[in-house]
This record gives structure tokens, C-alpha cells and sequence, in this order.
């Protein structure tokens, strides 16, 4: 026996070893090198003496002989035992042995027996380690082989590989053997570098596909490590192979119920969910996939509780290799109001459809499972939410994949009972979103408008499912004068609050326009009106002591931008509170942003608002916008801007009509989702002809008004209007008679003809006339009330040099 214990050899070998030759009187006649190493005794003091005197207690020889048993020393197979010897230093040495008889003799005298020893640990230490060996080979419980040098099989246990197309015999095979050429090369190539390199292998898992049976396969994790040679030459490779399968199947199984359950979550459009949840599906699932849905969930409705099971359905997404074959056509619920399936929402598996024989007589596969060509294998699970169904979910298998069996139906399932939740999610929401983007729709104007002043065109773009609808709104509100008002605002936030802060704010501006407030003017008051708002909801929550279920809400604020454009004069005063400035497209090709004085936006409240004038030639294009069109995260707002200006001239604002230019200018917007609402508001410029325009200024004497009157009876024969020569000529008589008798002079007369025929009254006087129900004893204070009988509509507006009171009448028809 070697004295070190790094030596793993069988401890008996008899190279090398600790030995001592003993005669049959049991007295030492020979002793090893190795025996001198082990116990500190040289040979020339050992041998001659009794190998009793070398025992630590003299007086156990007996007891070390009884070891023997029946076999004793006269045995030929020898026995071992084991003895406490003394050390030549006295310290004590605890040996196993063993003794073999012997026929010859040496060492001076006939020899009986031959005694191997070596430290009790090391022999322990062997016997573990072929204990181990031993039954390691034996169990079943992982497959154990071992391969030579040239990675040929010398040694396996029965549960190497326990599959279908395993030869019962390995020893001398390859892997090559029985394995695809694929997974052979596999796992030969790591066996390689193991033998070559010395580093083990651990868990490595790879898949094993017998070539009798290539279906599927197996999955296995292998670990290995090289076996070496004494001289450390390496001899082979020791492998263990673990069937994984199973774990690795319900590890699948859970990343697919996890990445499924992700996909389910990225949208809240019914379309792209159930389009994300097959893309998951197929091809990690099942060759093909397809989702069906109930047609009123895609408008936000969803069937009747008590709805029959044969509800036809709408394909709405298919993903895999026969996609193409499954994309058209309409499907049913399987119609059996009776199964218990049908009532618990289960789902429903189809194995060995390829090997259905046709004909009477036979199980016929259920038609949605033979949708498929080819398919062995199918299952579907339907949607079902809040006890309603409203939609299935379908998978198949083709060619080589395995079978779907019950815990593929298990796992189809639980993501079905998933999507149907996001779907049914998704579909409350486009409810909703279909209910506000329509309620937001209700309150904005027409998208295009004409009037004497401009032609206008707009563009309203909601934002994606996920921002939510959003309060923008514009406006196109005529004025006196054949003037016009343009409006464009966004609210802050989205949601149905958005929505009902635009209608309340849509509504403001055109009471306050109707008042012929100016812009920085009316700005001030739909200010106020915001921060009693904001007021208003502050009182509202302090003093409700039982708040009830939450009411969306968000911040009131908001920006405006109002413009009044005077065809007449052809200036446009405008002003901002915090809105983009304007874009200008000139008749000579040229863009530029108005350069305003923005205010703080609407609800701020304590700042003024300053008012820009601008002079717009005639076929002049105004852009008004809101910040979604430049603000949509691919740059910053000046980039936008300028994107804007390119647009606009791309387009030809100028040389088309602005309602086939507005889509031009939105196309492809965004790259992206929408995450804010997008407004356009397109204006071309007119202007009133000369001709169409009679200005008279008179002085502050009563005996003007009959010179009024021939001026204009004049003034409208020329304009072929003859027909409103009576009630003009009393709304006229009437008009300046008030402003002589209360207001004095001087006084300016003014006939516009555009799409009516305004006739204006301006004085320096700053009171509003007021119309009164006169009694049947006064001689006045019926002229307002004539005016108001013959006109289409009248009114008043300031002035900066006092007030102008106006009527408009209905042209005749050519």
C-alpha cells in the first residue's frame, strides 16, 4: 500500500504496498519498504521477531486471529481483519488488513502467510468508493455510462436512455448509433471537449431523438467528467444523463402562460390584443393559432347573457404555417347547450384526426378542428367572461410536434380564461372610448366651413387607446360684418373630463363671441370662467362628506388661441393664451409662424393677454393647430414646427381646395401611436370687393336721414337688390335716427354685400341700445323692434371710437 492517501488503487495492490511474510509460527520473516514507511520500523528490527510484539496491545493476538473465522489461516482465499499496531515512535496505528496463505517460503525460512495492511481510513475510503460505484450502476433513477477514448459506449446502467429505439446491448456503440445524426453530433462534440479539455461538463440540456422514434424526443441534462490513467493519460468519460422532459415541458409551459399573459397587457385595442396573444401561441405552442371573436365586441357591446352557444363569430387573428387557410371565413360556438363543457366554459381536445376513418358509422372530428390541413391534433378553449361567451381560442399541431393531450388543454385553458379578461378589458374600453370620441365629435363643429371671409378645413385626430381621448376642439364662428372668428384649443389631460371641460369651454367662447368681445378681451373672461370652475370642484369636494365612488377628474386647465379676420380690412387680430403660434402660408409660396405675445394658458388667471395684428392678403392659408402635431416625441417643438411648415407646402395649400389638402398634411402622422390628440385648422383668406362696399359718413342733423335713405335706395338698385329697397330703407331710417337723437355726431353709413346684406350704423357713443316692448300710448321707442322684425339678425359691438349697430337681411334668391 502507498503511503500517501491521494492514491485511489485497490489499497491491497501488491506493488508498492505495506506487506510483512510471516511463518507459520506467526514470526515476521520479510517487510516492504513501504511497510518501514508506514510503521516507522526498519526491516533488520521487525524481521525474526513475533508479529505479535508489533501489535499496540500484545495481548490481542487472539482476538486479530479470531477475525479469520471458520477460514482461519488455513483458508485459500485468505481473510482480512483489522489490528492496532505501534508506530517505532510509539504512537498507535489503526490498519486493516489482509492475510493470504502461502505454499512457498522466503526470506530464510518457510513461509505461511503473506499480511497486506494499510490505514483502516484509506481501506474505508476504498470500500465507500466501490460501494458507490456499484450501486450507482445498479440504480435506475438517471442514466450512467461511461465512453472510452474513441467516445464508444463500455459501460452503462439499464436506465441509460430508456426510450423507444434504445438497443438493449450499448457497450462498443456509438451515440451515432441509434440518435440522429443531429443530436449525436451534439452531444458527441461536448463529450469531445470534456475528454480533450479535463473541465466537466454541468447541465447541459440538449434533446435526444431516437432514430426509430424521432417524434419529440426527449430532453436530457448531461454532466460529465474524464476519467484518467494512473499516469494521468486520459482513459474516457463518465456521463449521467437526467430526463428532464417533463420538468422542462411545465417550465415551458409556465414561460408561456407568462409571456402570453404579457402580451395580453400591451394593449387596450381587441384587435391587437387577441393579434398579440397568437403571435405568442404559434409556433411555441402550436403550428397554428386562431382567435374568434363575437362581432359586437369589436364596437364595445357584448353578447346577452342568456345568448345561444351557436353565436357566429368573427376570425380576428391567425398566426402560424396555414395562417393564409384559416384568415377568411365565419365560425360557431359547438352547438350543445347540453354538454357540461359548453356550460363551465371548458374546453374541448381532438387527437388522431389524420387517422379518422370518413364514412357512417364513425366519430367525425368537429369542424373546427379539421380547419387545419394536415393537423393530428387540435384543442379550443372559449372566451368566456363574467359567466359570457364571447369569443374561442384555437390551436393545432402538424407534422412531427407530439399530440396535444390534457395538460395542453389545462395550460390552453388558463390563458384563454386570461384573455378573455384583457379582451373583455379592452372591449369596456373601446365602449367607452367610442362614447367619449363621440361625444367629443358632437361637440365640434363641421370639418369644413364657408363663408364670405374664408373657405376652412379641419382635421381632427384622436389619440391611441392607451392616452385616451383628449380635449382638444376648434372652431369656425361667424361674426357681424361678414367677419369671422377662429378658434383652436386643447385641454389639458384626457378622458371623459377632457371631453366635458372642451364642450363647457367650446360653448364660453361662443356666447363671448356673439358679444363681438376682441380677442385679448374675451381671453380675460373664459379665463374667469376656468378659475370659477376649478372653484367650483375645490367647494364641491371639501363639502361632500360622503364621496361615493371616484369621479375622473384632472387638471382644468387649458390653451386657446382666438383669431377675428375682417374681410373688409383684411387684418386679423389675434391672441394666445400659452397656445402655438399660428402658421402663415403667403400667396407668394413663403411660410411663418405669427410672432405673438402668448398669455398664460386659460386658468391661471391675473395676467392680460395682448392682442397681435396682422394683415392678410387675399388667398392667404392660416394654419392654427394644436401641440399634438409637433409635439409627438421625435424631437423638440421648433423641429416640429418646422416639419409643419413642410407640410403645408408639400401639400399646395395654395393651389388645392384645403379640404383635399388638410389629409395631405396629416398623412403617415404619427410613425408612431398617437399620444395626444391632433387638430389642424386650415383657413384660405377672402376679401370683400370694393364694389361690394358703400361707406357714407353723415353729420349729427335729423334732416341726414331722408339723404340716408336716397343714398342707399340708390346704393342697391346698383346692386341689383330692389328687392330689399322697402325694409332696408325703414332698418336704415331707424338705425340713423338713434344714433342722431341719443349718440350725436358724426355718424358712419356702411353696406357690405357678401352672403347678406349688412347694413352698419357707427357713432361715438359707447351705450348699448337696448330693444323694449313699447306701450299703446307712446309714439317711440319702437325702432329696435322694427329693425329686429325685418332683419335676419342684428346686434352691437364697442368700437374704439364708440359702438356699431348692425343688421343683416337674407339675400334674395338669384
Amino acid at each position: 500500500m502507498r503511503a500517501t492517501e491521494s492514491n485511489q488503487d485497490y489499497p491491497f495492490a501488491v506493488t508498492n504496498t505495506a506487506a510483512a511474510l510471516l511463518d507459520d509460527a506467526g514470526t515476521v520473516v520479510g517487510w516492504t519498504p513501504a511497510a518501514e514507511a508506514l510503521l516507522e520500523r526498519r526491516s533488520a528490527d521487525v524481521c525474526g521477531r513475533p508479529a505479535r510484539q508489533l501489535l499496540a496491545d500484545a495481548g490481542s493476538w487472539e482476538a486479530v486471529l479470531a477475525q479469520g473465522g471458520h477460514g482461519g489461516q488455513d483458508g485459500q482465499e485468505g481473510w482480512e481483519g483489522r489490528a492496532t499496531l505501534r508506530r517505532g515512535s510509539g504512537s498507535e496505528l489503526e490498519i486493516g488488513f489482509r492475510a493470504v496463505p502461502l505454499d512457498d517460503g522466503a526470506c530464510g525460512g518457510p513461509a505461511r502467510c503473506l499480511v497486506l495492511g494499510a490505514p483502516l481510513e484509506l481501506v474505508a475510503q476504498w470500500r465507500q468508493d466501490h460501494a458507490f460505484t456499484h450501486e450507482l450502476f445498479l440504480q435506475g433513477r438517471v442514466g450512467l455510462a461511461v465512453f472510452g477514448a474513441d467516445l464508444r459506449l463500455l459501460r452503462t446502467n439499464t436506465h441509460l436512455l430508456p426510450y423507444t429505439g434504445v438497443p438493449v446491448d450499448l457497450k462498443g456503440r456509438r451515440l451515432g448509433d441509434f440518435l440522429w445524426a443531429e443530436d449525436a453530433r451534439i452531444i458527441d462534440d461536448r463529450l469531445r471537449e470534456v475528454l480533450h479539455g479535463g473541465n466537466p461538463l454541468i447541465g447541459f440540456n440538449t434533446t435526444a431523438r431516437t432514430l426509430d422514434d424521432p417524434r419529440g424526443g426527449r430532453v436530457v441534462t448531461i454532466q460529465a467528467f474524464r476519467l484518467q490513467e494512473p499516469d494521468g493519460h486520459p482513459m474516457g468519460v463518465a456521463t449521467v444523463f437526467t430526463d428532464v422532459t417533463d420538468h422542462e415541458r411545465a417550465r415551458g409551459r409556465l414561460d408561456l402562460l407568462y409571456r402570453a399573459t404579457g402580451a395580453l397587457g400591451g394593449s387596450l385595442s381587441v384587435p391587437r390584443t387577441v393579434e398579440d396573444l397568437v403571435a405568442v401561441l404559434a409556433p411555441a405552442f402550436g403550428d397554428c393559432a386562431a382567435v374568434d371573436v363575437a362581432e359586437t365586441v369589436l364596437t364595445g357591446g357584448e353578447p346577452p347573457a342568456g345568448a345561444p352557444l351557436t353565436l357566429p363569430l368573427i376570425r380576428m387573428a391567425v398566426a402560424g404555417a396555414e395562417a393564409d387557410a384559416l384568415r377568411t371565413g365565419t365560425a360557431h360556438f359547438p352547438a350543445s347547450p347540453a354538454a357540461p363543457a359548453a356550460r363551465e366554459c371548458r374546453g374541448e381536445l381532438a387527437t388522431g384526426l389524420g387517422d379518422r376513418p370518413a364514412g357512417p358509422g364513425h366519430d367525425e372530428a368537429p369542424e373546427w378542428a379539421g380547419a387545419v390541413p394536415g393537423a393530428h391534433s387540435a384543442m379550443t378553449a372559449p372566451l368566456c367572461a363574467r359567466g359570457i361567451r364571447f369569443g374561442r381560442l384555437t390551436l393545432w399541431r402538424t407534422g412531427d410536434a407530439p399530440p396535444l393531450d390534457e395538460d395542453d388543454l389545462a395550460l390552453l385553458e388558463e390563458i384563454a380564461a386570461r384573455a378573455a379578461v384583457a379582451v373583455d378589458n379592452a372591449r369596456r374600453y373601446t365602449k367607452e372610448r367610442r362614447t367619449a370620441v363621440g361625444l367629443q365629435r358632437s361637440l365640434l363643429p363641421p370639418a369644413t366651413a364657408e363663408t364670405p371671409a374664408l373657405e376652412a378645413a379641419s382635421v381632427y385626430l384622436p389619440a391611441d387607446a392607451e392616452s385616451g381621448v383628449g380635449g382638444d376642439w376648434f372652431d369656425v364662428i361667424p361674426l357681424s360684418s361678414a367677419r369671422v372668428a377662429l378658434v383652436v384649443g386643447d385641454v389639458a389631460g384626457h378622458g371623459l373630463h377632457a371631453t366635458a371641460m372642451m364642450g363647457r369651454l367650446r360653448s364660453a367662447v361662443r356666447a363671448m363671441a356673439d358679444l363681438e368681445l376682441e380677442p385679448e378681451e374675451l381671453l380675460a373672461h373664459v379665463d374667469d370662467m376656468v378659475l370659477q370652475v376649478v372653484a367650483e370642484a375645490e367647494s364641491d369636494d371639501a363639502e361632500d362628506g360622503d364621496p361615493g365612488p371616484p369621479v375622473p377628474g384632472g387638471p382644468a386647465g387649458a390653451t386657446c388661441l382666438y383669431a377675428v379676420y375682417d374681410p373688409v380690412t383684411r387684418n386679423c387680430v389675434m391672441a394666445s393664451a400659452g397656445h402655438p403660434p399660428p402658421a402663415v402660408v403667403s400667396p407668394d409660396g413663403t411660410v411663418e409662424y405669427v410672432e405673438l405675445s402668448p398669455g398664460p394658458p386659460l386658468g391661471v388667471g391675473g395676467w392680460p393677454f395682448e392682442p397681435v395684428e396682422r394683415e392678410l392678403p387675399a388667398g392667404s392659408v392660416l394654419a392654427l393647430y394644436t401641440d399634438g402635431l409637433i409635439e409627438r416625441g421625435e424631437g423638440d417643438i421648433d423641429q416640429g414646427m418646422e416639419d409643419l411648415a413642410a407640410r403645408l407646402l408639400r401639400a399646395d395649400v395654395l393651389g388645392r381646395p384645403l379640404r383635399q389638402a388638410r389629409h395631405d398634411i396629416v398623412e403617415g402622422l404619427p410613425p408612431g401611436r398617437l399620444r395626444d390628440d391632433v387638430t389642424l385648422l386650415l383657413a384660405r383668406t377672402r376679401m370683400v370687393a370694393e364694389d361690394a362696399l358703400a361707406t357714407w359718413h353723415l353729420a349729427a342733423d335729423p334732416a341726414v336721414v331722408a339723404e340716408a335713405r336716397h343714398l342707399v335706395l340708390d346704393q342697391l338698385t346698383a346692386w341689383d337688390l330692389d328687392e330689399l329697397a322697402f325694409s332696408t330703407e325703414l332698418i336704415v331710417s331707424e338705425l340713423v335716427t338713434n344714433a342722431i337723437r341719443h349718440a350725436g355726431g358724426p355718424v358712419r353709413l356702411r353696406l357690405i354685400r357678401a352672403d347678406t346684406l349688412t347694413c352698419e350704423v357707427s357713432d361715438s357713443s359707447n351705450t348699448q341700445p337696448r330693444m323694449r316692448r313699447a306701450r299703446n300710448s307712446e309714439e317711440g321707442g319702437r325702432g329696435l323692434y322694427i329693425v329686429a322684425q325685418l332683419s335676419h339678425r342684428w346686434g352691437s359691438r364697442y368700437t374704439a371710437g364708440g359702438k356699431t349697430v348692425w343688421s343683416e337681411q337674407s339675400l334674395p334668391l338669384a
